[in-house]
């Protein structure tokens, strides 16, 4: 047995072959792992949990059948933060709050969606403490859903213009003092995320103290990967090109 871990899917009704591959992965690990954990964005976008569509309806679906039996944890990524008590119920999923610190096989890993380590983009991370207020989320949910739905877009809009304009820029990666406070404060556990698109390991440390640090693959196209976590320790793995476990 083993667990799982995948971040970044950014499910949409835009991207059927990427909903495809969720689905048939869901099924395949159904019962078949000791717990999956999801680290941030596995919708594009989620202006709340009151807005339903078939496709809504339908990842929730796959979601709850998977968690019927086999743990399920969730964190929050820059694009799915609004992601609240109605959607854990519906899906079956256990929402963390990150820095989420587990023991699995005896040993720590810290989990973290990743983006808050990106603190060389003052501009994000300005947006994201003022998205992350309460107050600000209260507010913005109280707001009729077609009006949600127009930010949601504008947002994204000036995130891709700024995508193509600077590409996988440095900004847009974590920095080393963001990590090793994080690992520091934490003990110097195994660290997991996503956000950055740059599946890699890594190793950090003091001086006096290691760790590694472990980045998630996002999915695009009809592709996706994974990490897998058992008694020997992590290995990345790819989906949709013939291997889904």
């Amino acid at each position: 047995m083993a667990i799982h871990f995948i971040s970044d899917l950014h499910l949409s009704e835009d991207v059927p072959a990427l909903n495809r591959l969720f689905a048939t992965t869901l099924a395949d690990w159904r019962g078949k792992i000791d717990a999956l954990y999801i680290l941030g964005d596995l919708f594009e976008v989620w202006v709340g949990d009151d807005d339903r569509s078939p496709f809504i309806d339908e990842a929730l679906a796959v979601l709850r059948d998977f968690a019927a039996v086999t743990p399920l944890y969730v964190l929050r990524g820059n694009r799915d933060f609004l992601l609240g008590e109605e959607f854990a119920r519906a899906s079956g999923a256990t929402l963390l709050e990150e820095p989420a610190l587990i023991e699995a096989y005896g040993r720590p890993y810290l989990l973290v969606h990743g983006d808050a380590e990106c603190s060389d983009d003052t501009p994000y991370q300005q947006f994201r403490a003022m998205v992350r207020n309460p107050q600000w989320q209260q507010a913005m949910l109280a707001r009729p859903l077609a009006e949600r739905h127009a930010i949601a877009r504008q947002a994204r809009g000036m995130s891709e213009a700024g995508k193509a304009s600077t590409g996988l820029s440095a900004i847009s990666d974590v920095t080393d003092s963001a990590i090793e406070a994080l690992l520091a404060a934490h003990g110097w556990p195994t660290l997991i995320h996503g956000h950055t698109h740059r599946p890699a390991t890594h190793r950090h440390g003091d001086g006096t103290h290691q760790a590694e640090r472990w980045v998630i693959a996002d999915w695009h196209g009809a592709r996706g990967g994974y990490l897998r976590l058992d008694e020997s320790g992590l290995s990345a793995h790819p989906l949709g090109a013939g291997e889904s476990c």
